[in-house]
């Protein structure tokens, strides 16, 4: 096996390890309270101590689920980077002549 394929494959583990782990972490139970949809405002959210609402878009994305989007835009960045070196791979070895 290639350094760059083991390199890849602890890379890949690591991030699902992370990933799995903060899907544990959280706890589900204070996020689905309801059985239907229900409207969660999304302006004029802050009171008058600049304290987000609890019930507002901005508190729930951020606050409640801002570590689940993190792991997610952390896993989108790797997906981009590693199609840009299939790319740059495949581009390399071409023999088209």
């Amino acid at each position: 096996m290639s350094k760059k394929v083991a390199i890849g494959v602890a890379v890949a583990a690591l991030l699902m390890v992370v990933c799995v782990t903060s899907v544990f972490a959280t706890d589900w139970n204070d996020y689905m309270n309801y059985d239907e949809p229900q409207d969660i405002p999304f302006d004029d959210v802050v009171d008058e101590e600049g304290d987000l609402d609890e019930s507002s878009l901005n508190y729930n994305l951020f606050e409640k689920y801002g570590p689940v989007i993190l792991i997610l835009a952390v896993l989108m960045f790797g997906a981009m980077i590693g199609g840009v070196c299939i790319a740059r791979e495949e581009g390399e070895q071409d023999d088209s002549n």
